[in-house]
């Protein structure tokens, strides 16, 4: 089966309250499903993600019925056609009503009951043979065309076909409903520090991380062409951008005010779209190139070294391999609060495993811990989830041991994936 297209039936199992709108040719902008947790199915499927994710199986199971006849007063199935009842799949009740084609029951010719054969059920790798060099592979990501998480979805899987969405969470979803086969989704920057919205989302939803790759950032002040730098009374983009570029803004004489918006494309398409003669905008250079506008001035960053870490997110995770340099990122939390981080971190430590980042968040679930039953209604500590990236591939016998110890202090650990370092260089010389 190939990638699934825009003109899919599967899209429509979205709401009915999604817009969808077209910028150019071949572009689908995919705009926020409003829940995370449930999402409606018109033709019946299901209620939940889970549904959706077992009806593949439900599919099989219902062709191999039609197969063979059932009791009607017990069994999970009716023979006359009906599919108003149908079995509980990975712990799932679904009512489905999917017009399946009668199984062909062999040759007719010879009357030979040896040709009678259930269809093989169908699997991961027929709904999404995703190639790894980006062919015919779709890819979400948060922003506008001319966005830097397009360029790193480009970046990433070369020849790929980007999916813009409005929101990360839309990123999320659109691999989780099979309209993208992956996403790629800023997880840091080096100026800028953690992206913390994605970090919640990657423990709220179950899709695995299977890559990584990072982007030199490269802003430029945009305008209308013949507009001049005098004319400008207001500057728009990203806040992120925004405060990479203050200083740099107050040397050029700017006496402009600033205002954030969601992303830096999107400031760039604001301009041209609106026809704002006074407004300029920090983006990239591809974003000029897209809407028509001017660079007013090229390379405004404030530091040079701005760098932004992207991942690679999918359904399903990858083989981890030790014939080359791989990272692991995990999450885990302990209900006696902070206290075991040290005896955490020392199983890394004592195998001579390199950690690259921790990322602490707090637990929404159980946010506030008495210090001690002494003092009820004093004396409060906040409550963390622990994010750790290691450098070891889970094919690595020490990873294994280490999580195995990790696992004996810990009351929730998850392993988010084991994937290939982005290696790289960061400056390479032109011989190179």
């Amino acid at each position: 089966m190939q990638a699934i297209s825009p003109s899919s039936p599967l899209v429509s199992f979205i709401p009915i309250r999604r817009r969808i709108t077209r910028f150019a040719p071949n572009k689908l902008f995919v705009h926020c499903i409003y829940r995370s947790d449930s999402v409606y199915f018109p033709n019946g499927v299901g209620s939940s993600r889970a549904d959706w994710q077992s009806s593949c199986a439900i599919l099989a199971s219902k062709v191999a019925a039609q197969e063979q006849p059932t009791d009607k007063s017990g069994e999970d199935y009716v023979n006359d056609g009906s599919t108003d009842h149908v079995a509980a799949i990975n712990g799932h009740k679904t009512s489905m009503d999917l017009d399946l084609v009668p199984l062909n029951k062999g040759s007719s010719d010879d009357g030979n009951s040896n040709n009678n054969k259930l269809m093989k059920p169908l699997t991961i790798t027929d709904l999404s043979p995703a190639p790894m060099h980006g062919s015919h592979l779709r890819v979400a990501y948060q922003g506008v065309p001319g966005a830097y998480s397009e360029a790193a979805a480009e970046k990433a899987y070369p020849n790929c076909e980007a999916i813009p969405c409005d929101q990360f969470e839309v990123a999320f979803q659109a691999v989780e409903l099979w309209i993208a086969d992956r996403a790629v989704l800023p997880i840091e920057n080096s100026l800028g520090g953690s992206i913390h919205r994605n970090y919640d989302l990657l423990l709220r939803h179950r899709l695995h991380i299977v890559g990584e790759v990072q982007l030199p950032v490269h802003h430029c002040l945009l305008a209308l062409p013949g507009v001049r730098k005098e004319y400008i009374t207001r500057v728009i983009s990203h806040p992120q951008a925004l405060a990479q570029c203050e200083l740099t803004l107050n040397k050029l004489g700017l006496n402009a005010a600033r205002e954030a918006v969601d992303d830096t494309a999107g400031a760039a398409e604001y301009i041209a779209t609106n026809n704002l003669r006074d407004t300029a905008a920090i983006a990239s250079a591809r974003a000029a190139e897209l809407y028509g506008l001017q660079i007013l001035a090229d390379g405004i960053h404030d530091d040079s070294n701005n760098v932004t870490r992207f991942v690679m997110l999918a359904r399903e995770p990858i083989i981890p391999r030790t014939d080359r340099p791989f990272k692991t990122s995990i999450v885990f939390a302990h209900e006696k609060g902070t206290s075991v981080l040290f005896k955490v971190l020392s199983a890394f430590a004592f195998r001579n495993i390199s950690l690259t980042k921790i990322e602490s968040r707090p637990r929404r679930s159980c946010p506030i811990r008495l210090v001690d039953n002494a003092n009820i209604g004093t004396a409060k500590h906040f409550e963390y989830m622990f994010y750790v990236d290691f450098e070891a591939s889970m094919a690595d016998v020490r990873a294994q041991n280490a999580l195995a110890e990790v696992q004996e202090f810990t009351s929730f650990l998850r392993v988010l994936g084991s994937y290939p370092m982005d290696m790289t260089p960061w400056c390479p010389s032109s011989g190179d």
